[in-house]
């Protein structure tokens, strides 16, 4: 609301500006051997203006809107044409009266060369006050057609941007029951295996689902809390993890009060965790957070390669798909992300500009 009152009255501003350099134009460029300026010789130059003005406002603020944006072209033309004739010939009548009963005595001197010098007829003048009448309807359609595509393009980008917000909000809503849906299925399978260690895993969820829940409603969080709550993750998915699986973490302690989007590295370690690990042969998954030069945090997970079959893709895969959007919109050209699969081991990558 305030945005706009101010564009209201720089709009203003700038128009009372344009008119008053208009009609003080006789004060800067009036000319004459002992001639100035007086009320009489102002009032023979200040219907002219007048006219455009007139002409201005009335297509600014009413033809304008009521034919040419409805597309009446015709009517349009039709209007500006009587309306430049009427006011061009006011404005001929204004000034033939001004001349004979309102103008002061010429100089004879002044007089004697005016007459010995060729006049143009008249209506060479009468063109010109109209030209100039034409050239102002095309300034105010001009000015009315910018301001109108600088509102819609603002409208566009206010589309775009609730669209953009709506979208996000969508991600994030698959985003809590997709993270939710893996780590119960891996507390399902970790009851079979020790249940002490599944009473604590649910113990340990039910923390860190009032991070999701709550800290995941907001569009950034503080990089001590994300880091925290990815060392809870990666704890709580490493219960089930056979003695034949090597897990090496490095995440630095403090996250210098940068601020970042929630849940973005979730995607990365639960890949790593569900497709890194196998039950009869060596694996390893190496995850390494890295907070470098610029405010740029940079995150690296290593893992075997172990792909899951077609009946056993829990989660329909949609965590890196989901990842992906969330960062083109929360980080448009401020990140880098990889994902290759080389000599048997899957390494993705993400570079963030925080």
């Amino acid at each position: 609301m305030q945005k706009t009152q101010n564009k209201k009255i720089l709009t203003g501003a700038i128009h009372v500006l344009g008119w008053g350099i208009f009609f003080a134009l006789p004060f800067f460029f009036y000319r004459g051997e002992g001639v100035s300026i007086t009320l009489n010789r102002y009032l023979g130059y200040c219907f002219v203006p007048l006219s455009c003005l007139i002409i201005f406002y009335t297509n600014f603020l009413w033809l304008i809107e009521r034919q040419l944006f409805r597309r009446k072209v015709s009517a349009f033309i039709l209007s500006n044409i009587v309306l430049v004739m009427l006011l061009g010939a006011s404005l001929h009548f204004w000034q033939d009266f001004h001349r004979k009963h309102l103008s002061e005595p010429t100089p004879k001197a002044l007089k004697e060369l005016q007459e010995s010098l060729p006049r143009p007829p008249r209506y060479v003048f009468i063109a010109r006050d109209m030209m100039l009448m034409a050239l102002t309807v095309a300034l105010s359609v001009a000015i009315k057609m910018t301001g109108g595509w600088y509102e819609t393009e603002n409208e566009k980008q206010e589309l775009k941007k609730a669209q953009a917000e709506a979208e996000l909000q969508n991600l994030k809503s698959q985003l809590n029951p997709h993270f939710l849906f893996n780590t119960l299925n891996n507390i399902y399978s970790l009851i079979a295996i020790n249940q002490d260690k599944a009473q604590y895993a649910v113990h340990d969820l039910s923390r860190m689902l009032r991070h999701v829940l709550y800290e995941n409603n907001q569009h950034f969080v503080s990089v001590d809390k994300e880091f925290e709550f990815m060392k809870s993750y990666i704890e709580l998915m490493s219960l089930r993890l056979p003695k034949s699986t090597r897990l090496e973490v490095s995440i630095p302690e403090r996250g210098n009060r940068a601020m970042i989007a929630p849940l973005l590295f979730i995607p990365l370690i639960e890949n790593a965790f569900k497709h890194g690990v196998s039950s009869t042969q060596e694996s390893f998954i190496n995850i390494k957070l890295e907070l470098q030069e610029n405010n740029r945090l940079n995150c690296l997970v290593e893992n075997s390669n172990y792909p899951k079959k077609d009946n056993d893709r829990s989660g329909s895969g949609i965590g890196l798909t989901n990842l992906k959007r969330r960062l083109e919109l929360l980080y448009p050209g401020k990140y880098i992300f990889k994902a290759e699969t080389l000599n048997n081991r899957f390494i993705t990558e993400l570079l963030i500009q925080l």
